[in-house]
């Protein structure tokens, strides 16, 4: 019977959804951890930060993440970048590689709504063909990504026109992503809850 040819695995990409400091960025952290822990020799870590600084209040809470971070999981090394996240996943991944990217919802906002500061880069094409550039990044990723993101759509529904439209945006990213990803993790109070899972 002839040799049939090793089909390449599939990296298990995982999104991590959760409320604001529910553990999502703890437990992207800890999938660090255990990447660089299980192959201490080639295994790498990236964490791609989509925030930006629009006042001094985030500043100084960027730069407290960074320096936590650095002490939490002192093996990653952190990019920046607010807009051009597929061209930063294309990038960064390796089969040595776990690529975390924490956050999408600050990543939708700087798309949809970018705020005038001097650091801050237009936005060139549209927000649909970001999120579909996305997607595909993800498909073809050679190594593993964590995508961390909020889950706002859990609470009353918001006024303003605006703020109703992000709400649905993210909603449907969310959903895209989580389609798009083996894993994905709800997390509450620390605690992680399973909502999709790799087949056995």
């Amino acid at each position: 019977m002839p040799h049939q040819p090793t089909k390449p695995r599939t990296p298990a990409h995982e999104f991590i959804l959760g409320g604001q400091k529910s553990g999502k960025s703890r437990r992207a952290e800890q999938r660090a951890i255990d990447w660089l822990a299980a192959d201490a020799r080639t295994h790498r870590a990236v964490l791609i930060a989509t925030a930006q600084a629009y006042d001094d209040e985030m500043l100084e809470r960027i730069v407290r993440h960074q320096a936590d971070r650095a002490e939490r999981v002192p093996g990653m090394r952190t990019i920046e970048e607010p807009v051009e996240l597929a061209r930063a996943i294309v990038t960064q991944s390796t089969p040595e590689t776990l690529v975390v990217v924490d956050c999408l919802t600050m990543w939708l906002t700087n798309l949809l709504m970018p705020m005038p500061s001097e650091d801050a880069r237009p936005v060139t094409r549209t927000p649909a063909t970001h999120i579909a550039m996305l997607l595909v990044a993800l498909r073809d990723a050679p190594g593993p990504v964590v995508l961390v993101g909020n889950e706002i759509g859990l609470g009353v529904i918001p006024l303003g026109s605006e703020t109703r439209a992000f709400v649905d945006a993210l909603g449907r990213l969310n959903q895209d992503v989580a389609a798009a990803c083996g894993r994905v993790t709800l997390m509450a109070a620390g605690l992680p809850l399973s909502l999709k899972a790799p087949a056995a």
